[in-house]
């Protein structure tokens, strides 16, 4: 029998922190968080990390276990959580699955595997050749050995064709393949999935308008401040985070802290509605309105 476990999710803003300390509390749970930005040490405001109070007392894992500097996968994410469950369930807890990361919470369901780290060296000449030959002849290239992932690339994204060669010269395997191998693996687990939202989209709005003002009056900025002090590149994965890529610029002079907080709600805003677009495409998720939710997990649990 598949271990069962617990999502909760949605848009940014929707209580999701709160809802899953209160239901792991109810059922004897754990929480995994599943938030790509709040695996990063230092990073407390801008991505609304919960606090011990809002914890309830209930274990939380998956937060705070790598450094800005560093970029984290959702490969090493998957790996990392998967045991985090594994021990809470042999512990005779419930996992719950709480954050708003739809890849890392769909890869990590799905059981799927990843492709191997590859080959730095031979990155690095595939990323020389991209520069050397440009993006048209590379595409074209791949195109040669994997069409099907050709097809769906754009010649100007560098990254994604030479990780494409990469894997397929280190592995002998196209992208393709591996994405047509993962789909056919069954769940890894059994998943009540829930997802918050709100009945108008202006509620939600406010909402995330209300967050980013409280942020700032926390000490967002200060915080910012503080990472670019200890030496986090501006240009980092952590630091292209919504909120804090915004108050770099206004650290940097290019504009002021109230025009940054305007994008930062802007750049939120899209955000959510990139979230609740990745979720509708899921038609086992049971939606909930802000409050609801404890019925559906305990019928799901007896």
């Amino acid at each position: 029998m598949k271990q069962r476990i617990i999502v909760i999710t949605g848009p940014t803003a929707t209580g999701k922190t709160a809802l899953g300390a209160i239901i792991a509390n109810e059922v004897g749970g754990e929480v995994v968080s599943a938030d790509s930005m709040q695996v990063y040490k230092y990073m407390d405001i801008g991505t609304a990390k919960p606090t011990a109070d809002e914890m309830l007392g209930i274990p939380h894992h998956m937060i705070d276990v790598v450094t800005p500097m560093e970029d984290y996968s959702v490969a090493r994410y998957v790996s990392a959580a998967a045991a985090c469950i594994d021990d809470i369930a042999r512990r005779g807890k419930i996992p719950l699955i709480v954050g708003g990361t739809g890849l890392y919470i769909d890869s990590l369901l799905s059981g799927r595997w990843f492709s191997p780290k590859g080959n730095s060296s031979l990155r690095r000449e595939l990323e020389a050749r991209y520069d050397d030959i440009g993006g048209d002849a590379m595409l074209r290239e791949l195109g040669g050995v994997d069409p099907v992932s050709a097809e769906k690339l754009n010649a100007n994204d560098k990254k994604r064709i030479v990780r494409a060669l990469e894997i397929y010269k280190t592995t002998g395997k196209t992208i393709s393949q591996h994405d047509r191998e993962t789909k056919a693996i069954p769940p890894r687990y059994e998943a009540l999935k829930i997802a918050l939202t709100f009945q108008e989209r202006a509620a939600l709005y406010a909402r995330i308008d209300n967050r980013v003002d409280v942020m700032m009056a926390a000490g967002f900025e200060g915080e910012v401040r503080r990472l670019l002090d200890m030496g986090v590149p501006a240009g980092c994965t952590a630091m292209q985070a919504i909120g804090y890529k915004e108050l770099t610029g206004a650290i940097r002079g290019e504009y002021g802290v109230e025009e940054a907080t305007e994008m930062i709600k802007a750049s939120s805003r899209r955000y959510a509605k990139r979230q609740l677009t990745w979720l509708r495409r899921d038609q086992s998720v049971k939606w909930i309105t802000v409050p609801g939710g404890l019925h559906e997990t305990e019928r799901f649990l007896h």
